[in-house]
């Protein structure tokens, strides 16, 4: 008990440290801090650890691989608890994945796309999806191209059991916190532009931008959704 109790009072800790640096990040930029969610990443920390974060009062979760999240979902069934896989989704994984997630971050093709309206349909759903940018143009990342949005989002507009509510990007791996804050400003500018072509029905609200690293730069740039694993997780044993 006194180890679950250790455990659980450093991930509140942890927890309300990230809190109280978005709540400053926004104020910074004259936004407010209920704007942001904040959704934890939980792929390098088991249920029991999921659990104690959940009780402290984190219930957005993030899974990087669908087979993680399958099994962890299944294992907290009795929790209030929002999955958000913000992986890459492979197409054979789609019709498992769907039925668990409350937002999907990482859509990045067009058969992909169809293949998840596909099975929507097939659960009575519309599923809400975010379009995952490679924004720092990155041969190793998934996403389309920023040149290719204008073009697309009115075939992704057509399919009536997606719902979009906005774009995803990650950072370079190179360059720093600069190179960073270029790329989140990148993907802002993006959205901007595409609201102004932006076919009915398609929202693009929701800029899910920035990690443990970065993510107050994001927050400066526009983020409202901000994916944190390891500033939760600190001095937390994996």
């Amino acid at each position: 008990m006194a180890g679950h109790n250790s455990i659980r009072d450093r991930l509140s800790c942890n927890l309300a440290a990230v809190r109280q640096q978005i709540a400053e990040a926004a104020l910074r930029c004259q936004r407010r801090p209920e704007e942001i969610t904040l959704v934890a990443v939980t792929k390098y920390v088991g249920s029991e650890v999921i659990r104690h974060l959940v009780a402290v009062g984190c219930h957005d979760l993030g899974e990087s691989r669908p087979q993680d999240l399958w099994q962890k979902a299944a294992d907290m069934t009795d929790l209030p608890v929002r999955w958000h896989l913000v992986g890459h989704l492979q197409r054979n994984k789609v019709r498992r994945t769907l039925p668990l997630i409350a937002l999907l971050h990482s859509l990045d093709s067009l058969r992909l796309a169809e293949e998840i309206d596909k099975h929507s349909a097939a659960l009575r759903r519309r599923t809400a999806v975010l379009l995952e940018v490679n924004i720092s143009g990155e041969p190793a990342k998934h996403g389309f191209a920023p040149r290719e949005m204008p073009e697309l989002l009115p075939r992704l507009a057509a399919l009536e059991n997606i719902e979009i509510r906005g774009l995803m990007c990650m950072a370079a791996l190179e360059g720093g916190p600069q190179a960073a804050r270029a790329n989140f400003a990148a993907l802002r500018e993006l959205r901007d532009r595409l609201q102004a072509v932006c076919p009915p029905g398609v929202r693009l609200d929701e800029l899910s931008m920035g990690m443990s690293g970065d993510f107050q730069a994001a927050i400066a740039e526009g983020a409202t959704i901000v994916r944190i694993g390891s500033a939760l997780f600190e001095g937390i044993a994996q």
